[in-house]
């Protein structure tokens, strides 16, 4: 048991992930246990069309810590974040994806690096298990963004990360899409956040489709990452 780690709310955005939820509530569940820290699972039902839904109240009738939010359409992955930030309760938080492409059980890991000196645990993968175009899409997008926002991390594209929820309550997310997640690392980055970085296995997508690589979606990204990096980078400093 980490001392400085006494209670976790551990979420998942789930969008069509039928096939992998149930799996990864019970491996959150049993990895808080684990670690020794009080607990709860949320997951955040973002306005899926299979039957997410039904293995969801399945769930939640067996298991007292599990919480589900329900959007009745479709916000974006950002939108399911803020759901999940919003929602969780307890001094740490931690998520990642609902697919099964990160293990909750290495939740653990990140618990053995938490401290009083530390405020965000964040994965960065070992390898990246996709095809090759993905992960030289992947790179070149880690590359772009950590330039453009300065970020200092290796991998802001991992989403496997603890938060301490205090510092969550220190900023305010604004976007819907995946660039939510420079926006996070950004903002916990100027509010004064402590990192550590911890190696985390990837795994392939076994289960559905990625909703990010398609041209639409490529190119909504490109045009919310100017409009984030004109927020937070070019604003401040013409106010300065």
């Amino acid at each position: 048991m980490n001392p400085a780690v006494t209670s976790i709310s551990a979420f998942f955005p789930c969008y069509n992930d039928e096939a992998t939820i149930s799996s990864m509530v019970d491996l959150a569940l049993v990895t808080i246990d684990r670690v020794g820290a009080q607990g709860e699972v949320i997951v955040i039902d973002d306005g899926s069309s299979d039957g997410s839904a039904q293995v969801l109240a399945g769930l939640a009738a067996e298991r007292p810590r599990l919480r589900v939010v329900t959007h009745e359409r479709n916000r974006g992955y950002g939108g399911a974040l803020r759901s999940g930030f919003g929602a969780a309760t307890n001094e740490w938080v931690f998520y990642t994806d609902g697919d099964a492409q990160f293990d909750p059980a290495e939740l653990e890991l990140l618990v053995a690096q938490a401290g009083p000196d530390v405020d965000v645990v964040q994965g960065y993968k070992i390898r990246r298990a996709d095809n090759v175009v993905r992960r030289v899409i992947g790179r070149v997008y880690h590359r772009t963004v950590s330039v453009m926002f300065g970020l200092k991390i290796r991998d802001t594209d991992c989403d496997f990360r603890l938060i301490r929820r205090s510092l969550l309550e220190r900023i305010e997310l604004e976007h819907t899409s995946g660039v939510i997640c420079v926006e996070l690392v950004r903002k916990l980055q100027d509010a004064g956040a402590r990192f550590v970085e911890v190696p985390v296995h990837h795994y392939p997508r076994l289960h559905g489709q990625s909703q990010f690589f398609r041209v639409a979606a490529v190119a909504s990204t490109g045009r919310d990452l100017v409009g984030l990096w004109s927020a937070l980078v070019i604003a401040p400093r013409r106010r300065r």
